[in-house]
C-alpha cells in the first residue's frame, strides 16, 4: 500500500495522454456486441455474488424507459477488504471508463459513485478525475454525468437496494426482490449496480476481448481477481490473482508457517481450517472439485496464536452493530448468537447449545430480507463445526 493516502494533495495515478482511448474505441461498436463479449467473457461480478455483469448490463438495455442509471458501489465496508480504496486512489479512470461504456449500452445518462463515507478524503481528487471524464465524454458524443455520493459508514448500504435507498434520502435498509434494480431500481428506473473492481474488469474485457480474458482462470470463474490480503502474514497487501488457485497455493504464497486458518471473503465469508486447505478452491461454484469459495476479495490469515472464539466474537459484535434492524431474523438473531456463544464458554451452557445456535443461523439464512443476516451463517457454522473445542469452556 502507498504512504500517506490521506495526504491532500496526493494525486491519483500518473499523466495518461489516452488515458480514455477505450472509452472513444467502443463507441461505434454495436451495444449487443458489447453485451455479447461481456456474457461471452463469463465475467461475473467482483463484489461476491457473483452474478453475470452482461447479463445485468442486457437486462438493464432492454427494459423501457427514457431514464436509466449507472452506479458505482465504492462502499467498501466488508472487514479486511481495502483493494477498491486503492483502484479509486491509483487507476480512478479505469472505473470511470467502465461507467461509461455501461452507460452507453444501456443508456443512461446519469451515474453515481457511491463512497464509503471512510473515503471523504478521497473526494476532491475524484472530483477532479470526473472533471475530465465528462471532457472526454462531450467530445465522444456521450450524454452521461457523474456525480460522487457520499455514504455514512453503514455497512448495509454495500448491499445495492440500501445503496439505493440511500442515494434516494430514505432510510438505508433492503428493498424487497423482485423488482430488481435493472427493472426498478433507483427513483423507480431502470439501473446497474456494480462495484468498483467489477467495472475495471468490464472495461478490460472490452479492451481485450472475451478469449484472451478467459485464458485466466477455470470452467466459470474467468479471469483474475483483487485480494486484499491481512492477518498474520508477512506479506500483507493486495495481489492480483487468478481463480481457480486452492487455498493450499495461497497459504504457501503468504502464511507465516504456522496458518490454522484462513477467512475467505470477510466476515460475511468463510473460515476454512487447515485439514481442508488443499481441497478448497478460490472460484465460483461450478463443479470443481472440492469445496468452491467465490469472495469479495477478502482474505484474513490466522496462525495458532489466534482463539477462533474470540474472532467469531468479533465478527458477531460486528454483525449485531451493523444490521439495519428491519428484519427479526436478523435483528434478534445476530443479538442471540452472540449471548449463546458466551453462555456456552462460560459454562452455562452446555455445549450441546451450539447445535440450536446453528440451527438458528439456517433460519436465518431462509427468513433474513437481505445477504448481511443470510450470511452470518458462513462464518459462524464454518468456525463453530471446525473449532468446535475452542468455542467450550
Amino acid at each position: 500500500m502507498s504512504e500517506r493516502l490521506k495526504r491532500v494533495d496526493v494525486i491519483l495515478g500518473n499523466y495518461h495522454p489516452e488515458k480514455y482511448k477505450i472509452l472513444g474505441s467502443v463507441m461505434d461498436r454495436p451495444n449487443a456486441e458489447l453485451i455479447k463479449d461481456l456474457i461471452d467473457s463469463g465475467l461475473k461480478g467482483r463484489g461476491g455474488a457473483g452474478f453475470l455483469t452482461g447479463l445485468k448490463w442486457k437486462f438493464a438495455a432492454q427494459a423501457e424507459s427514457e431514464e436509466k442509471y449507472v452506479i458505482c458501489n465504492a462502499d467498501e465496508g466488508e472487514p479486511g477488504t481495502f483493494k477498491d480504496r486503492e483502484i479509486l486512489t491509483k487507476v480512478p479512470r479505469k472505473v470511470l471508463s467502465g461507467m461509461g461504456i455501461c452507460a452507453k449500452v444501456i443508456g443512461a445518462k446519469k451515474g453515481y459513485i457511491y463512497l464509503r463515507g471512510e473515503y471523504k478524503f478521497l473526494v476532491p481528487q475524484l472530483n477532479v478525475e470526473i472533471e475530465e471524464f465528462h471532457e472526454h465524454c462531450d467530445k465522444l458524443g456521450l450524454d452521461f454525468r457523474i456525480e460522487i455520493f457520499l455514504g455514512s459508514g453503514a455497512y448495509v448500504c454495500g448491499e445495492e437496494t440500501a445503496l439505493l435507498n440511500s442515494i434516494e434520502g430514505r432510510r438505508g435498509e433492503p428493498r424487497n426482490k423482485p423488482p430488481f434494480p435493472t427493472n426498478h431500481g433507483l427513483f423507480g428506473k431502470p439501473t446497474v449496480v456494480n462495484n468498483v473492481e467489477t467495472l475495471v474488469s468490464a472495461m478490460m474485457v472490452c479492451k481485450i476481448g472475451p478469449d484472451q480474458f478467459k485464458k485466466l482462470g477455470i470452467l466459470d470463474s474467468h479471469g483474475s481477481k483483487l485480494f486484499s490480503v491481512s492477518g498474520d502474514t508477512p506479506r500483507p497487501g493486495i495481489y492480483d490473482l487468478e481463480f481457480g488457485l486452492s487455498l493450499e497455493e495461497f497459504v504457501r504464497e503468504f502464511g507465516d508457517g504456522d496458518t490454522k486458518a484462513v477467512q475467505v471473503g470477510g466476515a460475511s465469508g468463510f473460515c476454512v481450517p487447515r485439514k481442508k486447505f488443499s481441497k478448497t478452491t478460490i472460484g465460483f461454484k461450478a463443479g470443481l472439485d472440492g469445496d468452491n469459495l467465490p469472495t469479495g476479495g477478502s482474505m484474513m490469515i490466522f496462525n495458532s496464536s489466534r482463539s477462533m472464539y474470540h474472532v467469531l466474537e468479533n465478527y458477531l459484535e460486528f454483525f449485531e452493530e451493523e444490521s439495519c434492524g428491519q428484519c427479526t431474523p436478523c435483528r434478534v438473531g445476530c443479538q442471540q448468537l452472540k449471548k449463546g456463544i458466551d453462555a456456552v464458554k462460560r459454562g452455562i451452557k452446555t455445549p450441546e447449545y451450539l447445535e440450536q445456535l446453528l440451527q438458528l443461523t439456517e433460519t436465518m439464512k431462509i427468513t433474513a430480507k437481505c445477504g448481511l443476516g443470510q450470511s452470518v451463517a458462513n462464518s459462524f457454522s464454518s468456525i463453530v463445526e471446525n473449532f468446535r473445542e475452542e468455542m467450550i469452556y
